[in-house]
């Protein structure tokens, strides 16, 4: 069998449960919020002053450790379906 019909075969990823869902939208939502404080740092300043920097920081921490998280069960979950799919032929 040629490789790239069999790629076509080999299942790629896990579907996508309800928890990694969440988590997934919980990034994608601190990543929009970070380049919106960002890119509004200005306004930010003059809004709330020197915690502005300080919200920034806690939303780039924030964003950096929900994205280890979600790779880590990301990964996890789709182990675990390739080792099964792969146990079922």
């Amino acid at each position: 069998m040629p490789l790239w019909l069999d790629m076509l075969r080999t299942p790629m990823a896990a579907p996508e449960t309800a928890d990694l869902r969440r988590l997934r939208r919980i990034w994608q939502l601190l990543c929009l919020l970070l380049g919106v404080s960002v890119l509004a740092l200005q306004p930010l300043l003059r809004l709330i002053g020197g915690a502005a920097p300080c919200a920034i920081a806690a939303l780039l921490v924030a964003a950096l450790l929900t994205t280890a998280l979600y790779l880590a069960r990301k990964h996890r979950a789709d182990s675990a379906f390739l080792d099964a799919a792969g146990e079922d032929q």
